[in-house]
């Protein structure tokens, strides 16, 4: 990937009270266990002389830059989240912009017409 890659699409803002606790259980694993042991091993490997040659201190380095980047997604994630008590029901439309696949129907009298703008088993301009 290039440096001038495309953002990752938007994830869903809802989460359930568990999903929020497996979140917060692993920014708290992260952070005060394994940022502070990797941290500890850098140290170490510092301590040891040449760091351009020091292959612990690194890949301890770069395991720290990619702990802190988990650590900075998972606290802007929680606070961005909402948390909903039970799922939403199929076939609720939370957005303005919401499509479906399925094929429209309009009931009129005795006979049911097909919308043409949204039948899926008919091609373009036929009904």
């Amino acid at each position: 990937m290039g440096r001038n890659r495309l953002p990752a699409p938007p994830s869903s803002r809802y989460i359930t009270p568990e999903g929020r606790e497996r979140l917060r259980a692993e920014l708290d694993q992260l952070w005060r266990v394994e940022r502070p042991r990797v941290t500890q091993a850098v140290s170490e490997a510092a301590a040891m002389g040449d760091r351009s040659e020091n292959a612990e201190y690194i890949y301890g380095k770069k395991r720290l830059r990619e702990i802190d980047r988990r650590v900075r997604y998972l606290q802007k994630r929680l606070g961005d989240l909402t948390v909903v008590d039970r799922p939403m029901a199929i076939g609720t439309v939370t957005g303005s912009s919401a499509r479906t696949s399925s094929t429209v129907r309009r009931n009129t009298s005795a006979s049911t017409h097909h919308s043409p703008a949204r039948c899926s088993n008919t091609p373009l301009g036929t009904r």
